[in-house]
């Protein structure tokens, strides 16, 4: 009966990172922002000790790199990782640094959710990355 005239009922992030400020919310922007993907949380639930620091300390960096246009962190991230191969001396070593900084980050943040395989892949590409770096730095 009552439901007709009722609003649907909006689902409000729990996240405070995710909810949007009445004063940002009618505030025109230059651009406009990719909405967050859908979902209840940033965190491990039941995470507590260092993983919960980390996946909170890691929330804003996080919705940042979201609004960004899409393309912007993998070509700066090739960009590196191309200069580390390409150049054969400390300055490769010094340009791959960010990028193995970046996909051990990410993996961290992503383990408990991930298959053996995907845990496996991200050992293995972090193991190529501390090798390069090991090897433009001559400590190979």
């Amino acid at each position: 009966m009552g439901s007709e005239t009722e609003p649907p009922h909006r689902q409000v992030p729990a996240h405070p990172l995710a909810r949007k400020s009445p004063a940002r919310a009618n505030a025109a922007s230059p651009r406009a922002r990719r909405p967050l993907p859908p979902g209840e949380q940033f965190f491990t639930p039941g995470a507590t000790g260092r993983r919960a620091a980390v996946e909170r300390r890691s929330a804003a960096p996080l919705v940042f790199l979201f609004q960004q246009p899409r393309w912007l962190a993998p070509l700066v991230l090739v960009a590196l990782l191309i200069a580390g191969l390409v150049v054969p001396d400390w300055r490769g070593g010094v340009a791959v640094l960010p990028v193995l900084a970046f996909i051990a980050w990410l993996a961290y943040l992503s383990w408990p959710s991930l298959r053996p395989v995907g845990r496996l892949l991200r050992v293995a590409v972090g193991t190529f990355l501390v090798l390069l770096v090991a090897t433009r730095f001559g400590l190979i």
